[in-house]
């Protein structure tokens, strides 16, 4: 995948809005997905899936915004 704005990022993007931490994974980031996925249920759990949304935007931004480091 490239960087931000590539077609990987959308897809990945579409992916987390979905489910939150798939998109993470399909970048090839398995921790950041964890903790997205775990952060999505949480709330969504938590809230009593009144603001669980909130979760899976947060995952999407975050898979549309990332760069893969330059090494």
């Amino acid at each position: 995948m490239q960087g931000q704005g590539s077609a990987g990022n959308v897809i990945a993007a579409l992916a987390s809005f979905f489910i939150p931490g798939l998109g993470q994974l399909v970048q090839g980031r398995p921790i950041a997905a964890l903790i997205q996925f775990i952060l999505g249920v949480v709330i969504w759990v938590i809230t009593f899936f009144h603001f669980g949304w909130i979760a899976n935007l947060i995952s999407c931004i975050e898979a549309a915004r990332w760069q893969k480091p330059n090494r």
